[in-house]
C-alpha cells in the first residue's frame, strides 16, 4: 500500500488526519458520545458484511439508516460539535498569557481551599480557561472581586445564601458566585461522591475549566479537569495542577495545542496505531480509490425463461468479455465469480433465436458501469417437445 504513495504531501496527509483521528478519539473517550460511536461502528460493520455477502434486505434497511446518517450525527453530538467549533473559536498562535492568574491569585485559591478542607466546609471553585462557561451556568449571582481568601471564605460560609453553589474566577476576579453547574453522568469516576464532585467533573467535561471541589464530609481536596476527577493527597498538589492549568511549565511554542491532551501524546500507543490504521484506510479508499478504472472479465451466460414447449439444445458464446469502469474503491471487495449474463428467452417460441447482450444483461454492483460486452450477439439452438415427449416426461416425474 505505501508503495502507492505519489508525493510526500500525500504522507503529511495522512499523518495530519491521523492527528486528528487520534486527538478526536482521545477527546471523545471523555465524554457520553463514545458508546454511540461504538454503537454506530457496529452498524457499520454490520453494513459492510451485509454488502458482501449480497444480503440484499439487510443491506437495503442499512443503507436507508446511512442515508440519513448526517443528520444524526448532528443531533446525537450537537453538544459535542459545538464543543469543537468553540474551541476552534478560541484556539489561536497568540500565547496565552491571558490566563495566567496573579501568583497572590493562585496562593488565595490553595489557601483558602487548604482552610475550608480543615474545616471541613464545602466549596466549589471553577477557575476558566479558553472556552467560554456562560452557556453552561444557569443561575448565579454576578460579581466583580478581585479573588481573596476573606472573600471566598464569605462565599462558601455555611450561613451565606450562595455557600452551596460554585464560583466562577475569570483571571484574578471573582465574576459571579451560587452559580449551578452541569452534573456529570460518570457514575465510575463519582461512585460514593456527591454533587459538588459531579458539577466539576461536569464542567470539566464541556470545558477546559479547572473545578477545584472541598468535600464537607470527608475534609479532601479534589481537582476535575479534561473529563477526569482527581482526588489531591496535600495542598502542594493543588499549586502544581494550577501551574500546570497555567501552563507556566510549557514552552511557548507548544501552547496552540492547549486543547490537544498533551499527557495523552506520550502514551496511548494502541490508541495511536489505530488511529494511524484509521488514516492510512480514509486515504486508501477516497484518494487512490477515487480515481476511475477500467477492469475487464470474462462472464458465463445464463438462459432464463425458456418457453414450456422448449428445450434448449446449445446455445453460443456459452460466456462473454466484458469490461467494466468506476472508482478503484468499487472494486476493493468485488468478486468477479458472481457476475452473471442473462438472456431472457420467453420470445424464442416467436422463431427467434437471436438474441442481443446489452449492459442491462449484467448483474454487477451499481457503483461500476459496463463499458463494453463482447461479442454483443448470441445464438440459440432449441428444440420443441413433442407432445407425446412431454407426456412420457411427465409420467416419468409422477411415477405412472
Amino acid at each position: 500500500m505505501i508503495g502507492t504513495f505519489a508525493t510526500i504531501s500525500d504522507i503529511i496527509d495522512i499523518l495530519f488526519v491521523a492527528i486528528l483521528v487520534y486527538t478526536a478519539m482521545v477527546w471523545l473517550r471523555t465524554t457520553r458520545a463514545a458508546f454511540v460511536l461504538r454503537g454506530i461502528f457496529v452498524l457499520a460493520i454490520v453494513y459492510l458484511i451485509a454488502r458482501q455477502f449480497e444480503l440484499q434486505l439487510t443491506a437495503w434497511i442499512f443503507q436507508g439508516f446511512f442515508a440519513i446518517f448526517l443528520i444524526m450525527i448532528v443531533v446525537i453530538f450537537q453538544e459535542e460539535l459545538r464543543q469543537i467549533f468553540e474551541r476552534v473559536a478560541v484556539w489561536s498562535w497568540r500565547s496565552s498569557g491571558s490566563l495566567e492568574l496573579q501568583s497572590e491569585t493562585a496562593n488565595a485559591l490553595v489557601r483558602t481551599a487548604a482552610d475550608l478542607a480543615k474545616d471541613r466546609i464545602g466549596a466549589l471553585i471553577v477557575v476558566s480557561g479558553n472556552d467560554p462557561l456562560a452557556r453552561h451556568i444557569v443561575g448565579g449571582i454576578p460579581l466583580d472581586g478581585k479573588v481573596s481568601e476573606p472573600l471566598l471564605r464569605s462565599i462558601f460560609d455555611p450561613h451565606s445564601p450562595g455557600h452551596d453553589g460554585a464560583v466562577i474566577v475569570e483571571r484574578d476576579r471573582v465574576t459571579r458566585f451560587a452559580a449551578h453547574l452541569p452534573l456529570s453522568k460518570d457514575l465510575r469516576q463519582l461512585a460514593t461522591l456527591g454533587t459538588r464532585h459531579s458539577a466539576a467533573l461536569g464542567i470539566a467535561e464541556l470545558t477546559d475549566a479547572l473545578a477545584i471541589v472541598v468535600s464537607e464530609q470527608r475534609g479532601t481536596i479534589s481537582a476535575a479537569r479534561d473529563g477526569r476527577l482527581h482526588r489531591l493527597e496535600n495542598p502542594q498538589e493543588l499549586v502544581g495542577l494550577l501551574e500546570r492549568f497555567l501552563q507556566k511549565e510549557e514552552p511557548e511554542g507548544r501552547r496552540i495545542w492547549k486543547w490537544i491532551p498533551v499527557k495523552h501524546v506520550r502514551e496511548n500507543w494502541q490508541a495511536k496505531a489505530i488511529a494511524v490504521a484509521m488514516a492510512v484506510g480514509f486515504w486508501y479508499v477516497f484518494v487512490p480509490g477515487a480515481k476511475v478504472m477500467e477492469a475487464t472479465y470474462r462472464i458465463p451466460v445464463q438462459i432464463q425463461n425458456i418457453p414450456a414447449d422448449y428445450e434448449l439444445e446449445s446455445f453460443q458464446p456459452t460466456e462473454v468479455e466484458a469490461t467494466f469502469s468506476g472508482p478503484r474503491r468499487a472494486f476493493y471487495f468485488f468478486h468477479p465469480k458472481r457476475l452473471k449474463v442473462m438472456v431472457d428467452a420467453s420470445t424464442a417460441e416467436t422463431g427467434r433465436r437471436t438474441f442481443m447482450i446489452t449492459p442491462q444483461s449484467i448483474r454487477h454492483p451499481n457503483e461500476i458501469t459496463v463499458e463494453e460486452v463482447r461479442p454483443q450477439t448470441l445464438r440459440l439452438q432449441l428444440r420443441r417437445v413433442a407432445a407425446d415427449d412431454k407426456t412420457a416426461h411427465d409420467d416419468g416425474l409422477t411415477g405412472g
